[in-house]
């Protein structure tokens, strides 16, 4: 049931993740008519005065700030959204639980678990609605994915594998952002890791850490803000995870930011029984599925991968632009804001909402914990 009015939306920080949420607000009525409720841009605050005024003239909010406590505290604002580094998300998430809005955090939830634990210790008393902004899981292609498996189609998971690799980290002269710095909940198992453990465990159910290794590629990085400034302690560029199902299956999960030739991969292969999942970020249009039933004859049968053509077909009333348009990165994030505002609108739980993201920081705490230095 839409709102009788917009619901007030403030952005905390607005670095590349804010303008994706602040994307997905301005475009989401294009996508889904109607929506499940209005809303309006009532604030941005990031760090500096000038950034935020810049933010508030191109997308035209009502007000720009640096104290991000005073605008969560206005009447006018009923959603926050969580944009900044990591380690500055537990504070303004506890003050918009105290004040009863509406969450939406991307991930990870925190920078440490100390400061997950707060807002697991917090999270009783709290009558808003929250969602982590965990958006692969908001494709059509990994929707499917999770449908086959919830079929059966799959059978007993025998083994798996997930990777996300980017190459941005591979020169050691280039200065790098706060995702670099361990002192700010930095580090790729949290940047991009948590992402590909998420939805593996989407699929397959919760997974045990058996044994980690990371490296750290070059351990002096200056700061992007300053280049004549080293990053004090560097976070690592790379984390392999072993890791098993409940019931037993073992599987491999690799997070990279000095993978050469890679761009945003993010993959994934599922072996079961009855049948096999492959799914690869840079080709999103399409879920690979393999049906080990199919029958087999001396030319092949009909045995094989099969291309599901997932493309943008999105369920009803998200079906714009056309169910065989090719699908874009931001389109995942519009349907995980969709997601969010649709569990607001009917006064339900988000998913995965905020506890979620307490458990998962638990989860990268235990494999941070176990990774050895290679």
């Amino acid at each position: 049931m839409a709102a009788d009015r917009p619901l007030g939306v403030a952005i905390l920080g607005f670095g590349f993740i804010g303008r994706v949420h602040a994307y997905a607000h301005l475009n989401l009525p294009l996508y889904y008519d109607p929506p499940p409720v209005r809303t309006r841009l009532v604030g941005v605050a990031t760090a500096s005065p000038a950034t935020a005024e810049a933010a508030r003239r191109l997308l035209g909010f009502e007000v720009a700030t640096t104290d991000q406590l005073a605008l969560i505290a206005r009447d006018d604002v009923d959603i926050v959204h969580i944009c900044t580094p990591n380690h500055l998300h537990a504070e303004a998430i506890l003050a918009a639980m105290r004040a009863g809005k509406h969450i939406y955090c991307d991930k990870p939830l925190t920078a440490t678990l100390e400061q997950a634990e707060r807002i697991a210790s917090a999270f009783p008393a709290y009558r808003g609605t929250s969602q982590m902004t965990l958006n692969y899981r908001f494709f059509p292609a990994t929707l499917r994915a999770r449908q086959l498996v919830a079929e059966g189609r799959i059978g007993q998971v025998t083994h798996f594998r997930g990777a996300y690799l980017h190459a941005g980290s591979v020169d050691r002269a280039r200065p790098l952002n706060w995702k670099a710095d361990a002192d700010q909940g930095g580090g790729v198992l949290n940047d991009i890791g948590s992402h590909i453990i998420d939805l593996l465990q989407h699929l397959l159910g919760p997974l045990e850490p058996l044994h980690a290794v990371r490296r750290v590629w070059c351990d002096r990085r200056m700061d992007l803000k300053d280049p004549t400034r080293p990053i004090a302690r560097v976070a690592e560029d790379f984390s392999m995870v072993l890791m098993r199902t409940a019931d037993g299956a073992p599987g491999v999960i690799e997070a990279s930011k000095i993978a050469t030739g890679a761009e945003d991969e993010l993959r994934f292969e599922i072996h079961g029984e009855r049948g096999a999942l492959r799914f690869n970020l840079m080709d999103p249009c399409w879920l690979d599925f393999y049906d080990a039933g199919a029958p087999e004859a001396p030319l092949g049968g009909s045995r094989g991968w099969t291309r599901i053509a997932t493309v943008n077909r999105y369920d009803r009333p998200g079906g714009w632009p056309g169910p065989k348009n090719s699908i874009g990165w931001l389109r995942g994030h519009v349907h995980c804001l969709y997601n969010f505002l649709k569990a607001v609108a009917d006064g339900a739980p988000g998913d995965p909402n905020l506890m979620h993201g307490v458990e998962l920081q638990r989860l990268l705490h235990r494999i941070a914990g176990m990774s050895m230095t290679c």
